[in-house]
């Protein structure tokens, strides 16, 4: 990817995105409240259409264009591309009572010269039906149910997430219950994923479950909160390590503590465990997350340094029958471990600081430093799809991965309109000289995101 690549398509995003930046300019101003005060300005243009629609229809909408690429793909020198993604989501919501709401949202997602064709997801799906579900209860009442395609993500969704980032994003078709009393919640699900293909509806795949069990304990601990959640995968006929076919039965069971301490620091932990089977194979794995972080409230733009540790094993024999790599399941992954989203929470130990800073109340920047070691060098280096980028099966290109140096700001300029970019450099260590050509990775992007 060259500059000249990127400015020309940045060019390009820019005239496409101009209509964002004007809508809602020149609609009239709405009509006076019944009791004679003037309403409060709506700020999208659905704003306008809600308050003349009855009370038990809502209509919103957003559009995203984001332009990246990389440089040295696959680790290559040379392997560049460059693309503009575009994502436009309609949702209407029936409410026709407090306690009873119908969500409803169709996505079209389409990707502009890229190199590798055909497109497909993530970054191509075409007019699909991602949201439509019937809710019971909502809000804060003692028990919520909900029924259809939704969203599923809970606490960092370092497991479980409806993947934002990705032009075409996940979803879900699932039964899930949401129980609180006081500072006690919990949600039950029984879940399977949106398969998605370019052109058709998305359906999932029988036999392709994930059943839930999610819970949230508000200042047991002070100023804190406890999540204890139960994961239960399974799927059918997939491959064994000894060569033949099961059906895959795993629990992951763990924990997420999150909460302040004084001198304004913060903390965030989380630990899971996995264990079951996969026909013959026996499956045993865990990961885990640790962070801290302190907000400097009197320094000019209140800078927030963090320090953050990320391990998940690794299988030292792909062939013994023992499964050792973590699965990360189905995770909202991006910038968990890295901007440039090349490394993903499976044979991995991250070590990673940086800051985070607020110019003012519309910026956000923040600049942050990876490292990266293979919890085991027999093992793959996954990205954050769960994708193999590289591996040296004998284990011969050692366990130091390479370095990785992430900036990106992000401004929000209005509830309409918000706009960002960012940059990652990955350095490539020992493992990735040893198992890939070696090449340095860059992977730019800039973003527009406006509201209608």
């Amino acid at each position: 990817m060259t500059c000249k690549n990127f400015a020309a398509i940045l060019a390009v995003a820019t005239s496409l995105g101009m209509g964002s930046l004007g809508m809602g300019a020149d609609t009239p101003p709405p009509p006076a409240a019944v009791d004679g005060t003037a309403p409060a300005a709506p700020t999208v243009p659905t704003d306008y259409l809600n308050k003349r629609l009855p009370k038990w229809l809502r209509f919103r909408g957003e559009e995203r264009m984001r332009l990246e690429g990389f440089e040295g793909g696959g680790f290559k020198t040379g392997n560049d591309d460059t693309y503009l993604l575009n994502r436009i989501r309609f949702n209407m919501n029936v409410i026709p009572m407090p306690w009873l709401r119908f969500e409803f949202q169709v996505q079209d997602s389409r990707v502009w010269f890229k190199t590798l064709k055909p497109y497909a997801t993530p970054f191509q799906d075409t007019w699909d039906l991602r949201l439509a579900y019937v809710e019971f209860g909502g809000g804060e009442r003692p028990a919520t149910l909900r029924f259809g395609r939704q969203e599923l993500a809970f606490g960092d969704e370092r497991l479980l997430g409806n993947t934002a980032w990705t032009n075409a994003s996940r979803s879900f078709d699932a039964v899930r219950t949401t129980l609180r009393h006081g500072k006690y919640r919990v949600d039950l699900f029984a879940a399977s994923v949106v398969v998605l293909h370019d052109g058709d509806v998305g359906y999932h795949t029988a036999g392709n479950n994930l059943h839930g069990l999610y819970g949230g304990l508000d200042n047991v601990l002070p100023k804190s909160t406890l999540e204890p959640y139960v994961f239960w995968r399974l799927n059918q006929r997939q491959k064994t390590e000894t060569g033949g076919v099961g059906n895959l039965d795993f629990f992951t069971v763990g924990v997420r503590w999150v909460g302040k301490l004084p001198a304004s620091f913060d903390y965030n932990i989380e630990m899971a465990k996995q264990t079951g089977s996969l026909g013959t194979d026996i499956i045993s794995a865990w990961a885990g997350h640790w962070l801290v972080g302190r907000k400097i409230e009197h320094f000019a733009w209140k800078p927030r340094f963090i320090a953050e540790y990320n391990y998940a094993t690794g299988d030292a024999n792909g062939k013994d029958g023992h499964r050792n790599t973590f699965d990360q399941l189905y995770p909202t992954a991006h910038d968990k471990y890295g901007l440039a989203d090349q490394v993903g929470w499976k044979n991995i130990e991250h070590v990673r600081s940086g800051v985070e800073l607020n110019p003012g109340t519309k910026w956000s920047l923040s600049g942050k430093y990876s490292s990266y070691w293979l919890a085991n060098a027999h093992d793959a280096l996954y990205n954050t799809s769960s994708a193999v980028v590289a591996k040296v099966a004998d284990g011969s290109g050692g366990r130091f991965v390479g370095q990785e140096l992430d900036g990106s700001t992000l401004y929000k300029y209005s509830k309409q309109l918000q706009f960002g970019g960012g940059f990652s450099h990955i350095f490539p260590g020992r493992f990735l000289l040893k198992a890939t050509p070696g090449g340095s990775y860059n992977s730019p992007y800039v973003m527009l995101v406006s509201s209608f």
